[in-house]
């Protein structure tokens, strides 16, 4: 019998769930999956995955879409209309994005619907990563809470501020996250909270709306089987916290969103939305700049770890499906454990060009939403054009043709 291949996901956020679904595929493999916190759970309000996204996870997960919709809340993202929220031409329409755009749910349901299809046998949580070591048959890994264990591979999910990141670019500070240039504050507030202080009207169409202007954008969108709304205000940050967070006041907003925000159709409402709840907090948005690799012998970094994106694609999710997919398909293919190295290259070949990418278009899309961008500004035709090249390219990638080339890599990697 061919002895099995155990593999540590450290990380037991949405990365880490997804990966283990995927991995659990393959027989081959024995996959446990280590969660920091002393529960799995996921903070954070709304995500969206895009159709590609959706894809992806149905090759992992028959039925995902499914699943999804009565498990986690989902509902379709029918539609988006994009509006100029500030300035003398608030009010005017830039674009509007018509048809099935994929499905908007909560993190923590979607969580919780990941890891229902894993057994709890092979959850552990309260294990926070303290060192790992390669050595010549595998990466032993130490917890702080003195446990140890020695692993076939390690694959890093454990977020932005990855321990594992640390092991695999070994150390190198410069490719550490960094400010992307923007700050965020959301509510998440009941339907009809939401069109009694925004209005009927921006209810009337079942879509996603993104209002755009000088210094920042706002966006409202239905979640949660319709019953919610998800509010966001995000802002141009010029300093920069070294907790990321920031209290957010009347004051605060007002003194970062251009004035004229105030005397459009949206500005007013959405600051009364973000100031309705207890304690309003800003949150700094990061990202990985630039990351030399994704891997290091028998260590692999996915989703975050690898590559933090900031939101303003809304793609940091499909992103880490795309990961799972792509290194499920790796690791189906690979008849022992010495075939892992070059597994984990051909995954670092395929996926670091495509997410570096949508890192870049991202932070791009960011300035763009804010009027930063030079020679465009609030301009509604100049903005329309802009966002086609920015996003176009997102769901344009061939999820098959993708995994291909990622098993020629792979193939070509065993040949040499």
């Amino acid at each position: 019998m061919t002895s099995p291949i155990r593999i540590a996901v450290i990380g037991g956020g949405l990365a880490g769930a997804i990966v283990a679904n995927s991995l659990r595929k393959t027989p081959l493999v024995d996959v446990q999956v280590y969660e920091s916190a002393p529960e799995f759970s996921e903070r954070g309000l709304g995500i969206g995955l895009s159709k590609l996204a959706l894809q992806a996870l149905e090759e992992i997960i028959p039925s995902a879409t499914d699943l999804l919709r009565s498990d986690a809340g989902a509902v379709d993202i029918g539609a988006s209309r994009i509006v100029i929220g500030s300035g003398p031409k608030a009010g005017a329409l830039v674009c509007d994005i018509e048809g099935d755009a994929g499905l908007a749910m909560t993190r923590g349901p979607l969580l919780k619907a990941l890891l229902s299809l894993v057994p709890n046998d092979i959850l552990h949580a309260a294990k926070k990563l303290a060192s790992l070591e390669q050595t010549a048959s595998g990466v032993n890994i130490t917890f702080e809470d003195g446990t140890a264990a020695t692993f076939d591979a390690v694959i890093g999910a454990d977020g932005i501020f990855s321990t594992v990141r640390k092991h695999v670019l070994q150390g190198a500070e410069e490719h550490g996250a960094s400010p992307v240039g923007g700050w965020e504050c959301r509510n998440l507030v009941p339907v009809a909270k939401a069109k009694a202080v925004l209005g009927e009207t921006s209810f009337e169409v079942d879509r996603e709306y993104c209002w755009v202007g000088d210094g920042g954008f706002m966006m409202h969108a239905l979640v949660d089987d319709g019953t919610m709304v998800q509010c966001i205000v995000a802002c141009v940050e010029t300093d920069f916290p070294p907790d990321r967070k920031r209290t957010v006041t009347r004051e605060v907003l007002e003194d970062v969103l251009d004035k004229s925000w105030f005397d459009g159709p949206i500005g007013k409402q959405m600051v009364e939305i973000m100031l309705d709840q207890e304690s309003p907090i800003g949150y700094s948005i990061w990202e990985h700049k630039t990351t030399p690799t994704y891997s290091h012998g028998r260590v692999c970094l996915v989703g975050d770890a690898a590559h933090t994106t900031s939101p303003y694609q809304g793609a940091g999710g499909g992103l880490a499906i795309e990961d799972a997919f792509i290194l499920g398909n790796l690791l189906s293919t690979i008849s022992s454990a010495t075939q892992l190295e070059a597994a984990f290259k051909a995954f670092d070949m395929v996926r670091r060009p495509r997410c570096q990418k949508v890192i870049d278009t991202s932070r791009a899309s960011g300035q763009l939403l804010s009027g930063q961008t030079p020679d465009v500004g609030v301009d509604a035709e100049k903005m329309a054009t802009e966002m086609d090249v920015l996003f176009g390219h997102i769901d344009a990638l061939d999820l098959q043709a993708h995994k291909q080339a990622a098993l020629d890599g792979l193939q070509k990697l065993l040949a040499q």
